[in-house]
């Protein structure tokens, strides 16, 4: 069966609102892991029917929020400190600088180019391209032979935190990867994978909200009652299992390579590809 005939097996209010929750459950789980939460989104807006409108690529956007909420509670009690001394340590100011110099590119960009990146790359083709090249990326990385001296996500230098920043504006291509270029620079600039992976965690804060607050004015005319119950549907399903992705991934990047990401990528690229043109 096409993604096309697939896609138009269900259809109505409430099966709308089964999407949106299987939606949120696919944010929450792939946010935080390199695997690209964009890329998956809308490879199973286009299976699942949902992908006819501008209303499907806001969707997207705009269920991040509930991915970023969950992370917010997770790490409340560090914000909280950064906070309460960011004006009185030199340590805690010093990081936040280096969150708002990594943040700054991303912002930079997605204002100047967003809605040429929204209307052109938000594309079936493009996500199962830079899944499968973004996979061989991780696994050329996790076998090379790095000597990571960065241990502590807030210790990295300021020319570190924007160098990462930069390589995060490449993930405005969905199926790259927001969490994956972030970790994968941070990695080649010398940090070992739990601190790249919990810097990407920092990271997201800022460039997530900022993105979820700029679709929502840009798109607040469009949004009708039933478009805001399902966002908030995907933001509850998002909340929920962008808490457990969080706290699997830290557990298991002290174990283990990013190899599984790097494969599971390359398999569902190779699939997507193989859906559109072969079935």
């Amino acid at each position: 069966m096409s993604l096309d005939a697939a896609s138009g097996l269900l259809s109505g209010p409430t099966v709308d609102l089964i999407k949106a929750a299987i939606l949120g459950i696919v944010e929450g789980f792939t946010e935080f892991l390199p695997v690209s939460s964009t890329g998956h989104l809308l490879l199973m807006e286009k299976f699942i029917g949902w992908d006819d409108d501008a209303f499907g690529k806001s969707f997207v956007i705009l269920i991040q929020l509930g991915a970023i909420l969950a992370l917010l509670t997770i790490y409340f009690g560090r914000i909280w400190s950064l906070a309460t001394n960011m004006f009185t340590r030199w340590e805690a100011t010093r990081f936040v600088i280096g969150i708002l110099l990594a943040f700054l590119p991303a912002a930079v960009i997605g204002a100047l180019a967003g809605s040429y990146i929204k209307a052109y790359l938000f594309d079936v083709r493009v996500v199962c391209i830079t899944l499968i090249l973004g996979g061989f990326v991780l696994l050329i990385v996790d076998r090379m032979n790095l000597k990571p001296r960065h241990h502590e996500a807030t210790e990295f230098s300021l020319p570190m935190y924007f160098g990462i920043g930069v390589c995060q504006c490449l993930a405005m291509i969905p199926g790259v990867s927001r969490s994956g270029s972030t970790i994968v620079a941070a990695m080649l600039f010398g940090a070992d994978r739990r601190a790249a992976a919990e810097f990407s965690f920092w990271l997201a804060m800022p460039t997530m909200v900022g993105a979820f607050a700029y679709e929502a004015y840009k798109s607040r005319a469009d949004l009708t009652t039933d478009h805001v119950t399902a966002i908030a549907v995907g933001f509850i399903f998002a909340f929920i299992f962008g808490i457990i992705a969080v706290k699997a991934l830290l557990r298991y990047v002290q174990r283990h390579t990013f190899a599984l990401f790097a494969w599971w990528r390359i398999l569902l690229g190779t699939a997507g590809i193989f859906a559109m043109y072969l079935v």
